[in-house]
């Protein structure tokens, strides 16, 4: 019953961590390079170092904020529930 419920939370949760994600990517990749948006992959203005850097960075920072906010959600789900979410 609790990953039931905790579906529907998880989904929103999971949501708003990508775009906090690619809020934070899109600052950072300012801030670091003076350029307004990162590289594509397919980008000819870009050498193979810039894309997979910028690549590399994005994954990084997808991956910590989504961990950030997976968690965050669990521990709410926990205090409001007082059962922490399972894989049923």
């Amino acid at each position: 019953m609790s990953a039931l419920l905790y579906k529907p939370l998880s989904l929103v949760v999971s949501g708003l961590g990508g775009v906090l994600a690619s809020m934070a990517f899109k600052q950072i990749w300012k801030r670091v390079s003076g350029e307004e948006e990162a590289p594509n992959a397919t980008d000819r203005d870009f050498g193979w170092g810039q894309v997979i850097i910028a690549a590399a960075a994005q994954g990084a920072i997808f991956g910590a904020v989504k961990a950030a906010t997976d968690r965050a959600g669990a521990i709410g789900y926990k205090k409001a529930t007082g059962d922490w979410p399972t894989k049923d």
